[in-house]
């Protein structure tokens, strides 16, 4: 299959992303972005949730923009306080 990419615009976040090493392939671009494109259900339960205006958690998930970064949150241990009975 041959795409042509005829808008500017999308031919350089193309280049930007290749460039900057965030992928190594167009297919790999084309991948990370069709998967985290929410699909359109046809029937079924979520095709009602999704006509009120609500995402599917599966949804909410691929959706967003920290998919794919090693993104390592930590937090101080919760130590307690003290109490006066």
């Amino acid at each position: 299959m041959q795409l042509e990419i005829e808008s500017p615009e999308l031919e350089a976040l193309i280049v930007e992303r290749l460039e900057s090493g965030g992928s190594q392939a167009i297919e790999e671009i084309l991948l990370r972005a069709l998967s985290a494109a929410p699909v359109r259900e046809r029937s079924g339960v979520g095709a009602s949730h999704r006509q009120n205006g609500r995402k599917s958690l599966a949804a909410l998930f691929a959706g967003s923009p920290f998919r794919g970064i090693d993104l390592r949150i930590e937090r101080d241990e919760d130590t307690g306080r003290d109490l006066r009975l």
